[in-house]
């Protein structure tokens, strides 16, 4: 997601913020996202769900790869 970074950094506290301790995941983000780990994949689809809900009406969000 280094293409968009305001979506990577939206989907970065969710991951921190789901998942504090490595009770709760077993990796830190950047080892997740560089792997693809189902809580990486978790926390950017919240991210996308709160981008389009942020979003302004009638603003184009940008279209981009699943990472």
């Amino acid at each position: 997601m280094q293409h968009d970074p305001l979506l990577r950094a939206i989907a970065r506290e969710t991951y921190d913020a789901c998942y504090p301790t490595e009770d709760w995941a077993p990796v830190r983000f950047e080892e997740a996202e560089r792997l693809g780990t189902i809580h990486y994949r978790q926390a950017v689809e919240a991210a996308q769900r709160a981008r389009a809900l942020t979003a302004a009406k009638g603003e184009q969000l940008p279209l981009f790869e699943a990472a």
